[in-house]
């Protein structure tokens, strides 16, 4: 039968009631449990690594999240001690013996060192350049360099190209070279090594001028002089007063107008500077 509840009740006689189990008071227990219990699980991992031999700081637990985290640190057991002692020495003992270095209380140590100085060659790697090869095929990445600066301090004034010119006014001049600011009198320097080849008045704006042939096509022109110290003919080096700056010829103002011509024609001196 089923009530309303939901609860079967039997329609057949009661079972006999169950007779109650004796359950023991006492359980065995570990004898070791709440030892552990105490100790904690951080205690217990730096116990059994220090009863291991490997020492207390090589084992690291990480109890709370169930994961061990051991980090190796230098042995401290007297067995692992021993065999880092043996290797040591086997060590030692493969390698020769250094000698012994005496020296009298008196002597003096001197801990200078030598100076060291190195001098690049411009002039043998232009001529390098020049020799294998002529000017017009020389590209701009392997001309940079090559040639020295006319002047000591170079202040770029008016650039290669074209331009208003300063004189006329007019549009579309071509500026033949590079100008660089300096005072009349300024001392002017040969670019590079080479020959004198002209050495005068031109007649062409360029006033008093000075051209040095460096070979193999490759020259360089110094214009609006006030004066020039070289003749034609007259072999220079690199650096070497060939002239004084000024503003003769068609110019506006002291300064030095620097050419480098490939084969007759100009090119932009600061691929060569």
């Amino acid at each position: 039968m089923q009530n309303a509840r939901g609860r079967r009740r039997a329609s057949g006689p009661a079972p006999e009631p169950r007779l109650a189990e004796a359950i023991a008071a006492d359980r065995p227990r570990d004898a070791q449990r709440e030892a552990r219990r105490r100790r904690g699980p951080f205690r217990q991992v730096t116990d059994f690594a220090s009863a291991s031999g490997v020492g207390q700081k090589a084992g690291v637990a990480l109890a709370a999240t169930g994961l061990l985290l051991t980090v190796t640190v230098p042995a401290t057991s007297p067995v692992l001690a021993a065999g880092e002692q043996q290797r040591g020495a086997s060590a030692s003992a493969a390698s020769p013996a250094q000698p012994k270095v005496s020296a009298e209380a008196a002597a003096k140590i001197d801990f200078s060192r030598t100076s060291v100085s190195t001098t690049g060659d411009p002039d043998g790697k232009l001529k390098q350049l020049l020799s294998a090869q002529s000017a017009g095929s020389i590209s701009r990445s392997a001309s940079a360099g090559t040639l020295g600066g006319p002047l000591t301090t170079l202040v770029k004034s008016s650039p290669f190209g074209y331009r208003v010119s300063p004189i006329t006014g007019g549009a579309g001049e071509f500026h033949r070279g590079q100008d660089f600011a300096a005072e009349c009198g300024t001392e002017v320097l040969a670019a590079a090594s080479g020959t004198v080849t002209f050495s005068g008045w031109h007649p062409y704006g360029g006033g008093n001028r000075v051209v040095i042939n460096h070979g193999n096509g490759l020259e360089t022109t110094y214009n609006h002089l006030s004066s020039s110290s070289v003749q034609v003919g007259q072999k220079v080096t690199r650096g070497e007063v060939i002239a004084l700056s000024g503003t003769t010829g068609a110019s506006t103002g002291c300064h030095l107008h620097f050419e480098v011509m490939v084969n007759g024609d100009v090119v932009d001196p600061t691929g060569w500077l």
